[in-house]
Parts: structure tokens; C-alpha cells; sequence
């Protein structure tokens, strides 16, 4: 199968879409199938044998300069000025303008490509791809109105609330999309749920395929930090639920000698940073991000406890690496969480998201129980290796592929037919 697979955006530092491309093309190439990625800035990090097209935007966003003023040459057609004036309007043009640009290059490339597979773009262009004659197939990690919700229960002030409704623009550009898509994958029961509900999706459309976890999460073999807890989230935004945690954190550091490890770049001079000096915990908080895979395992392992207080996570790909790092865990009983800990209360301790009260509790418990949190990490190394296979994620593509090709290619024979 020859795949051309789209995301506006790759990095995996910028979050799971990322980390799906990367490992999700590997596997595919490794069963046998060509992948060609195109992504916008920032790229992705890709193994040997996946081929990367370059789909330039502007870069609006990158650092350390985000929301950029472009000079006059860096403007190549009417796209790049449609992206900037959205940008300039407080919106996010980057679904949008990227559907527009990786449309043009394939049409002067059907012949390359058996099926193009949509990594949660969902901008207006993916809706033209197969009039080109190429069928396509979506996977939507979980619907954005949750972020959106939460951002705007968050947000101080009126004017903010505005701003946000306005960024978050594309929301509604993305659920046409998805009404319109051929097959949707998605990692969860809950995103199921949730795209349907939020989106409107015909249930009979999505596909649910567990996300996987790569071999280089592994157990420690040096001892853990005592006291060390550890948190990760791709962003500083307020659906992460690090201010839950900070919370939390400050009371147990009236009585206990702990540290906390938020693997995460904090907005500067932001809400996150404005609540640790706030709580007066800034000399007990660390910072880490940019670092590698290999150096984020062993953070992982050095922690006695990880938590995850997120309110909504469609999958949460950090839950099962700690499982795989057979990593005690604290996490929120929220969207698809208990999905990957396991409903036996053995892999994870779960609390109500946004209760601090709870999340201390629990924290507490589990620092003063070494017992179980030994029994607790051997539960989640077994259950990670059990479930979260990039391998089995690469069949069951595949297999999604093969059907969506067949269709797609059934439905041109009827026209055919009619048409004489």
C-alpha cells in the first residue's frame, strides 16, 4: 500500500499527533507499505524508510517569536496571506491553510498513492482530496471542543473569552469535515463518544484503535528519588490540569520533603508560573523540556509517583509510557484515562479532576504505601505490554486501509456503470 500521510504540524514535542506520526509510519513501512509524510512547520522526527515532504507555511507560531509579523517576501501566494490575516484576526489558520496547500500537491500526484490517511487535520481541502481520485481516511485523536470548553471556563476576563471563541474558529470548520469523512479512527471508547456527541459523527464511521507505546519505555534500573513526583503535559493549557497539581503540591510540601518534575515548557510569564511563585514553591518545581527520548525514560524512572490530573484527555499517551516505566501513578477519572489504566483500580489510583483535596489525599497514600506502589508499577509494566503494541496499531491502519481502498474503489465502479 502506497500511503501519503498529512499533519499540519509533526513535531512530537507539540503533542500526541506528533508521536503518532512518527510511530504509526514506522510500523507501517516496517510491514511493508510506502509512507510518504507531508507536514507544515514544525517537522517531524521520522525513522529510516518514511520519506518527508515539506508542505512550508509561514511558521507563525515557532519560537522564540510566536504570532510573527512575515516580511514582505516571505508571502508566496494568496494562501499564506489567508493565513496571516487569520492569524492577525486572533484565529488559527493552520488546519485550514494546510488542507489548501497539501491538496495542490497532490493532485499533480495521484498516481503515487493508493490512500491518504488525514492525522486530524480536518481543514476544508481534505473534502476535495478524494474528487481527486484517491479515497481518504481521518484519524481524529479526540474532538477539540473539550479544549475549547475548558479554555473558556478558565479564561479571566471577557475580553479573553473573546479571543478564545476566535482561535478556536477552526472547531467548526473540523466538525463538517468530520461529518463528511469516509472512515474516522480514533484511540478511545470516550473520543468515540465524545466526536459523535460534539461532532455529530455517525457512530457507524469510527473506529476505535488503541494508540501504542514504544519499546524505549522501560523500568528503571537505578533506584528512585525519594519524594520525586513527576507530571508531563505537551501544553500549558489549563485541560492539562497543572494547577490541580500545584495545588496539590503545595499543601503535601507543609508536612513532606518533596519535589515536583513538570515535563513541560510553561508559557513565560504565565498563569502556570504566576501560581508556583504564588504557592511559594518555585525553589521545589522543575521545569524540563527538549530533552530526549532516553533522557525522558529516565526521568520517568526516577519518580516514586506520576500523575496525570489532566480534565480530558482523548487517549493520553503519557499514562501508558509511565505504565510501560512501571511508574506509579495518581491520574484524573477523566475522558479516555480510565480506558488505559484499567477499571481494577491495580494499575493507577484515580481522583475526580480538578479536586485538589482528592489529588493530595492520594498522593499522600501512595508516598506512605511503598508496597503498593511497587505492586502498582508491576501492574502497569504488564498491562502496557499487553495492550499498547505500535505494531498491532500498524495492522489494524493497514487493515482499515484495505477496507477503505475497496470501498472507495466499489463506489467508482457503480458511477462508472451509471455514467454508461
Amino acid at each position: 500500500m502506497r500511503v501519503a500521510l498529512l499533519s499540519y504540524r509533526s513535531k512530537p514535542h507539540c503533542g500526541g499527533q506528533g508521536i503518532y506520526l512518527r510511530h504509526l509510519s514506522r510500523e507501517l513501512v516496517a510491514l511493508g507499505h510506502q509512507v510518504e509524510v507531508f507536514s507544515g512547520q514544525p517537522y517531524p522526527i521520522l525513522d529510516e524508510g518514511v520519506t518527508l515532504t515539506k508542505v512550508p507555511s509561514l511558521d507563525l507560531y515557532r519560537e522564540p517569536d510566536p504570532f510573527r509579523i512575515p516580511r514582505p517576501r516571505e508571502f508566496r501566494d494568496m494562501v499564506d496571506v489567508q493565513e496571516f490575516l487569520l492569524m492577525c484576526s486572533a484565529g488559527f489558520p493552520e488546519p485550514r491553510t494546510f488542507s489548501k496547500r497539501v491538496v495542490r500537491l497532490l493532485a499533480e500526484r495521484v498516481g503515487d498513492f493508493d490512500i491518504v490517511h488525514d492525522n486530524q487535520v480536518l481543514g476544508y481541502g481534505m473534502l476535495e482530496i478524494e474528487k481527486l481520485g484517491l479515497p481518504l481516511i481521518t484519524t481524529l485523536h479526540h474532538p477539540i471542543t473539550f479544549d475549547r470548553r475548558i479554555d473558556l471556563a478558565a479564561a479571566p476576563t471577557l475580553r479573553k473569552k473573546l479571543s478564545l471563541r476566535r482561535w478556536y474558529g477552526f472547531v467548526k470548520m473540523q466538525g463538517r469535515v468530520a461529518r463528511q469523512a469516509r472512515l474516522i479512527l480514533t484511540p478511545s471508547e470516550a473520543s468515540k463518544r465524545d466526536i459523535v456527541q460534539d461532532f455529530g459523527v455517525d457512530p457507524a464511521r469510527l473506529e476505535v484503535i488503541l494508540l501504542g507505546v514504544d519499546d524505549v519505555f522501560v523500568p528503571p534500573t537505578e533506584p528512585r528519588v525519594p519524594g520525586r513526583l513527576l507530571a508531563m503535559a505537551s501544553a500549558d493549557a489549563p485541560m492539562k490540569g497543572i494547577a490541580t497539581l500545584l495545588e496539590a503540591f503545595a499543601k503535601l510540601r507543609t508536612e513532606r520533603d518533596v519535589e515536583l518534575f513538570l515535563v513541560t515548557k510553561p508559557v513565560e510569564g504565565g498563569r502556570t508560573e504566576r501560581l508556583v511563585d504564588r504557592l511559594g514553591i518555585k525553589d521545589h518545581v522543575h521545569f524540563v523540556h527538549g530533552i530526549t527520548d532516553q533522557e525522558l525514560v529516565r526521568l520517568m524512572g526516577s519518580a516514586e509517583i506520576a500523575c496525570v490530573p489532566s480534565l480530558y484527555e482523548g487517549f493520553s499517551l503519557p499514562t501508558a509510557e509511565l505504565m510501560a516505566c512501571g511508574t506509579p501513578l495518581v491520574v484524573s477519572r477523566a475522558g479516555a484515562i480510565p480506558e488505559v489504566v484499567g477499571p481494577d483500580g491495580l494499575c493507577a489510583e484515580l481522583v475526580t479532576p480538578g479536586d485538589v483535596g482528592e489529588l493530595e489525599s492520594a498522593l499522600a497514600a501512595l508516598l506512605d504505601d511503598p508496597a503498593r506502589r511497587v505492586r502498582m508499577g508491576a501492574a502497569g509494566r504488564e498491562r502496557a505490554l499487553e495492550k499498547f503494541s505500535w505494531r498491532a496499531v500498524a495492522e489494524a491502519v493497514a487493515a482499515a486501509y484495505e477496507r477503505v481502498v475497496a470501498d472507495y474503489r466499489s463506489e467508482q465502479e457503480e458511477h462508472a456503470r451509471a455514467d454508461r
